[in-house]
């Protein structure tokens, strides 16, 4: 007969051989130790059957995501235990949706593991959805996703802030901001990682008017709250409400949201939107005064402001100054070149960077071959063009094409444009019907220009450009009749300009943007005695 002193004897046995153990998977280094310690689990006579199946769930986690960990010996492990709990089938799930693979061989054995549980009444918990959701977000599998959704609602999870913004993280990820919009209005506790999710989810599917009216109504904006809208609206074409939204950030006191590097390439590149060359120079000021460091990011940032700003030296001196530069800071100098149209400039850029050692991509190829086309350098582009496939083994897209095209007709090789057209892998897009039109119009080339017309109308009907620029082509070479005809059919069609041409104008280092069409918000003084201004120096 078994003791009480005997009894609490083996029980202190048990407990300390099962922190013992405990503590060794922790510690464990590399795979073998993890094996070992396994062994010692499955032999150990004193433990109890609670302490080993909390141990094996223990080691079970460890093996599928440390970085010694094996997944394979993972899921040995998980078919040795005779009646996994809950526990071991979100280990499981979670570790299957959060490898990298195929849609077959992984997500799919997350979905089995879920099905699987239902057939042996186990009923799934809050962490359970997330990771099946992610599986769904990785995999735009909306289907499956809306499906889960259904459980949730089913098994009373909807409540669950995680759960829900797993569900919010979905719909946005598959373009369905209304689905989103949904969740969140249903939701009654929501945190920061909620309207986030809401916000960057409506800026990355085009909804910019939600996304602004989420971040007026939170509470609570974090970095990447600010962050995101400000890059969001300078992505979104809307890079004057970006710098006013940056100005509202500097005058917060929370020094939780301090402008970023992040923050000021966002800046930088709604700067270079507007043409905003002395907001910029404040920014780089700016750079300088709170010691944030010029990375590579930055520097490319800022090349680009200065360029696209009319600053090539100020841009070229940045860029040389770079410490680090990869293939986006090389590309960016380079289109920086093509836009003000020093083509031998960026040809020798080029040449520089394949010294360095630095791979080209498809942008820098495209910025290339654009200098070349506004330099004349025909040779020199047929060259790149050739080193692009033959070299770098990188397939011209539908854009290089266009602009190999842009090159060989303002030369005048109208035959080479068409072969080169005609040998392309895919159907050429209005960019390259409308690069040929170009040379036609530049040239004068009349009978070969209406062809090219026809193909554009073909492919957008209304688009007032390929009509406009066909009466140009009649013109230029006296056919006055045949233009007012063009002019007419647009009239029969009611195809028209229907966006006016706008302008900026950068006064006292705050953008002011007007358009042909007039505005009623704008004030009209101030540009007006800038142009005054312009006009005495000028002696007109």
């Amino acid at each position: 007969m078994v003791t009480h002193l005997e009894f609490k004897t083996v029980e202190s046995l048990s407990l300390t051989l099962r922190n013992t153990l405990s503590r060794l998977i922790e510690q464990c280094k590399n795979l073998r130790e993890l094996k070992k310690t396994h062994t010692q689990i499955l032999k150990s006579p004193t433990l109890h059957t609670g302490d080993q199946y909390y141990l094996i769930t223990r080691l079970l986690y460890v093996c599928s995501f440390s970085y010694y960990g094996s997944f394979s010996y993972a899921t040995n492990v998980f078919h040795m235990i005779k009646n996994p709990d809950l526990r071991a089938y979100n280990i499981m799930i979670r570790a299957y949706t959060s490898m990298e693979g195929g849609y077959d061989t992984h997500f799919c054995k997350a979905l089995m593991l879920y099905k699987q549980m239902f057939c042996k009444d186990i009923v799934p918990n809050c962490l359970t959805f997330p990771f099946l959701l992610k599986g769904c977000t990785q995999w735009l599998d909306g289907a499956t996703g809306q499906a889960i959704h259904t459980q949730v609602i089913k098994f009373g999870f909807l409540k669950d802030v995680y759960v829900a913004n797993s569900l919010i993280s979905l719909y946005m990820a598959g373009g369905l901001l209304s689905n989103a919009r949904k969740v969140f209005d249903e939701m009654l506790v929501t945190d920061v990682v909620t309207w986030n999710s809401m916000v960057i989810g409506c800026l990355r599917n085009g909804g910019l008017d939600m996304a602004m009216d989420l971040f007026r109504k939170m509470n609570g904006r974090n970095i990447i709250t600010w962050n995101s809208i400000i890059t969001g609206l300078a992505q979104g074409g809307r890079a004057k409400e970006s710098l006013e939204l940056f100005h509202e950030m500097q005058l917060l006191s929370d020094d939780m949201v301090k402008p970023d590097k992040i923050t000021i390439a966002s800046v930088l590149s709604a700067c270079a939107q507007l043409g905003a060359i002395d907001h910029g120079k404040w920014v780089h000021g700016y750079l300088r005064r709170n010691g944030i460091e010029c990375d590579v990011v930055i520097g490319t940032a800022l090349v680009n402001m200065y360029g696209k700003c009319g600053d090539v030296q100020k841009a070229f001196e940045i860029f040389k100054e770079m410490p680090e530069k990869d293939a986006s800071a090389w590309t960016v100098m380079i289109l920086v070149f093509a836009l003000h149209g020093l083509g031998w400039k960026a040809f020798y850029c080029f040449l520089e960077m394949e010294r360095t050692g630095v791979k080209p991509n498809h942008a820098t190829f495209v910025g290339l071959l654009s200098a070349c086309a506004h330099s004349g350098l025909v040779e020199q582009g047929c060259w790149c063009f050739d080193v692009m496939k033959r070299v770098y083994s990188i397939e011209p897209q539908v854009y290089h094409y266009a602009c190999m095209v842009d090159i060989l007709s303002r030369a005048r090789l109208f035959d080479e444009s068409e072969i080169l057209i005609r040998s392309m892998p895919m159907k050429p897009d209005v960019y390259v019907w409308g690069a040929l039109l170009g040379g036609c119009q530049m040239h004068g080339n009349v009978e070969l220009g209406e062809k090219v017309v026809h193909h554009l109308i073909d492919l957008e009907p209304h688009n007032h450009a390929f009509y406009v620029n066909w009466c140009d082509i009649y013109a230029k070479a006296g056919m006055f009749d045949a233009a007012k005809r063009i002019r007419n059919i647009m009239k029969e069609k009611r195809i028209e300009k229907k966006i006016p041409g706008c302008s900026m104008i950068e006064i006292n280092g705050e953008v002011q943007e007007f358009s042909a069409g007039g505005s009623s918000e704008l004030p009209m003084k101030e540009p007006v005695l800038v142009l005054n201004g312009l006009s005495n120096e000028m002696n007109i």
